[in-house]
């Protein structure tokens, strides 16, 4: 299979473990074979791999979350990543391109897109295997996959087929509608229209040089934040004729809110929590390293990071982003390619920062113009370098790195180092990349 994966957005219905740097599919709440906690978007890898062991993987995200994938997925997939945000179709036309340009995918093979954030069993992907297939056939130009309703819900487009057939031509699709109009859909066979779908690669690098002026990848890469804001269904799904649908009746569930994430998350509590006996239908994740104590609570989610903190009746949660875009704080975990990042302390001239880094890992040889900082190593044992200059770093070593130094760590074993930046203006932006020589 051919699978392009959609991850973007900064999932705020999952505050405050969720960011603009660490969406809902990296954090570790559903636990593997062996027990282990895995994320969303490993989850789904090693679904797709039991499928399909053969199957080419490419990521389509954003530059904030290349980091967190590598470091979750290590080289396992090819990740097509976009400049800047631009919808669905942008998303699906660079990746597509970035396939057959980059990746040597031929124009007759078929591919399948679909998002990375569904809870779902393999029947799903063994239908996502099935869904290549029926494009490959070349019956109709797109082919989707709905998924039969379990309830008639307002949350979700509609797929109306033109039979309750396994496989049918699509009559039509329906807008998001109230409850008494989707019992009516659902009882003409109507599916939930999941955002899934498979087309053969030329289908779809024609549709987009039809819309898009680009010669290949690297071009349409280079003028990405030129391109109009627009979905893939609205760029072309509504707008083709030739189209099938392919009924999916296993479990699906769409885990974008805290209410429903507790339906599935592996543990009913993960991390220093204790409830007492009367608490009922209560869930609680907490990242920080202070226990939360919890009495006579009923039916709430409760979820700490560095981020903040929320308490909140499940049923309420679903309505939390408006009040999330309010709170204005600066992410304080990520995922990087290398490690982890978590801010300690942030006070006026400085920031505290605890980097661990993976053994064998590397970061970038970059300087900061405006701070200086101050690297104490916690444990383990690696290398810098600080304009050019080596030194094996071990437990207790101190590094000052002033301000335009270039400077990089390699780790020889899993690294711990605290990192105290000093300055008046402290900001990511503040970091230029060099090459290592």
């Amino acid at each position: 299979m051919n699978i392009i994966l959609l991850s973007g957005g900064s999932g705020k219905r999952l505050w405050p473990l969720s960011n603009d740097v660490r969406s809902k599919q990296f954090i570790k709440l559903f636990k593997d074979d062996n027990g282990e906690y895995e994320s969303m978007v490993q989850r789904v890898y090693r679904q797709i791999i039991t499928v399909d062991p053969e199957a080419k993987i490419t990521i389509a995200t954003s530059k904030s979350q290349a980091s967190a994938i590598k470091n979750q997925l290590g080289d396992n997939v090819g990740i097509s990543i976009e400049p800047c945000r631009r919808d669905t179709f942008p998303a699906i036309a660079l990746a597509a391109a970035y396939l057959h340009d980059e990746l040597g995918v031929g124009e007759n093979e078929a591919v399948v897109v679909c998002p990375v954030d569904p809870y779902v069993d393999n029947t799903y992907y063994e239908a996502v295997e099935q869904l290549q297939k029926l494009a490959e056939e070349g019956n109709a130009n797109l082919t989707l996959m709905g998924i039969e309703p379990t309830y008639p819900s307002e949350k979700y487009g509609y797929i109306m087929p033109l039979s309750g057939e396994k496989v049918s031509k699509v009559k039509e699709f329906k807008e998001k509608p109230d409850r008494e109009t989707a019992e009516k859909y659902i009882k003409e066979n109507a599916l939930w229209n999941a955002g899934i779908f498979a087309f053969k690669l030329s289908y779809l690098l024609t549709k987009a040089h039809s819309l898009i002026d680009f010669t290949d990848y690297r071009d349409l890469f280079n003028k990405y934040d030129t391109l109009t804001k627009i979905s893939f269904d609205y760029a072309v799904v509504e707008k083709e004729e030739s189209i099938q649908v392919l009924r999916y009746s296993g479990d699906w569930k769409d885990v974008g809110t805290w209410n429903m994430m507790a339906e599935v998350m592996a543990d009913q509590t993960k991390g220093k929590v204790v409830l007492d006996e009367e608490c009922e239908n209560t869930n609680v994740v907490n990242e920080l390293n202070i226990p939360i104590l919890c009495m006579g609570c009923k039916d709430l989610i409760i979820a700490a990071s560095g981020d903040g903190i929320l308490i909140s009746d499940k049923e309420r949660s679903g309505y939390m982003k408006p009040y999330v875009e309010k709170i204005e704080t600066e992410a304080m975990f990520a995922d990087k390619s290398w490690g982890t990042y978590t801010v300690i302390d942030v006070q006026p001239g400085s920031m505290t920062v605890k980097v661990s880094m993976k053994a064998g890992e590397h970061m970038t040889y970059h300087m900061h113009n405006h701070r200086e900082e101050v690297w104490t190593v916690v444990s383990g044992e690696g290398k810098s370098t600080v304009d050019g200059v080596e030194q094996i770093l071990r437990t207790g070593d101190v590094i000052t790195i002033a301000a335009g130094c270039k400077h990089t760590v390699e780790s020889i074993t899993a690294l711990d180092i605290v990192e105290v930046q000093i300055g008046d203006e402290i900001s990511v932006a503040d970091k230029i990349k060099f090459d290592l020589k």
